[in-house]
């Protein structure tokens, strides 16, 4: 069974930062494209960054330059590094794990992270 189990969201105040983790289990994630989405109440769910296993990744023009998204393979584990936090970042945050090619699509259950002074 797969899981995809996100931590580290919360409060922060604008110009703060916060640090995602994303652990994925019951996948080899070296074979996955690894993300980040974020959907804001009222809104459609959008790309933050993503990351492949060869570390390329690619960033929501909102988010570059503040934003940095890595993987650590062998620990199945994505994170997102998340500085000079806006009151527009607040949103609720989603892993995903995609097999280019393949109908493997898999999204973690979310966490909240709040911007707020």
């Amino acid at each position: 069974q797969v899981q995809l189990v996100e931590s580290g969201g919360g409060l922060v105040q604008p110009g703060g930062s916060l640090r995602l983790s994303c652990a994925a289990s019951g996948l080899f994630s070296y074979f996955y494209v690894m993300g980040w989405y974020r959907q804001a109440p009222g809104k459609q769910r959008e790309l933050v960054a993503t990351i492949t296993s060869g570390a390329s990744t690619n960033y929501a023009d909102s988010v570059k330059g503040r934003f940095t998204i890595s993987r650590d393979n062998a620990k199945n584990t994505v994170y997102l590094q998340m500085n000079s936090l806006q009151l527009e970042d607040t949103a609720v945050y989603y892993c995903n794990a995609e097999r280019i090619g393949t109908p493997f699509n898999y999204w973690g259950q979310g966490t909240q992270v709040t911007v707020s002074s």
